[in-house]
């Protein structure tokens, strides 16, 4: 457990929590600030950082675990969307440095916006220097 991480403490019990779902890798519940009905945060039991210190099986199992919330999320609250949303570094604006994924239950006219229209490259230029970048010798592994 990392030091005064609160989602280490909701984890072992120490920090109260709405949890709907959890397993021997996961814990999920309400975020106690959501931006919709049902908004609910999965977390690995155990304390990783972010998306570059969380092993992949692990990250398997969040995905997992949100899929079978979206699907419960569809059933019991009548949810017609979902949103997956997962933010590693302060620059991404984590807030909390323990991973976690956001399942955020979508419903027409919840108001919640999100925007994927920022200040990055747009032009093709961009694009081919990106990808030259990423598809270098070594790849993907």
């Amino acid at each position: 457990m990392a030091s005064k991480c609160i989602f280490c403490e909701i984890v072992a019990g120490r920090a109260s929590s709405y949890t709907v779902y959890e397993d021997e890798h996961v814990r999920a519940f309400l975020d106690i600030h959501p931006v919709s009905r049902g908004h609910t945060l999965i977390v690995p039991k155990e304390h990783y950082e972010n998306i570059y210190d969380i092993p992949e099986q692990e990250v398997a199992h969040i995905a997992i675990a949100a899929k079978k919330l979206a699907v419960l999320y569809k059933d019991r609250l009548g949810a017609e969307a979902a949103n997956l949303l997962q933010s590693s570094g302060r620059t991404a604006q984590q807030e909390v440095f323990h991973f976690h994924m956001h399942l955020i239950p979508r419903y027409a006219g919840d108001g919640v916006k999100m925007a994927f229209r920022g200040g990055g490259s747009r032009n093709a230029q961009g694009i081919e220097e990106a990808f030259a970048m990423i598809s270098g010798n070594e790849g993907v592994k």
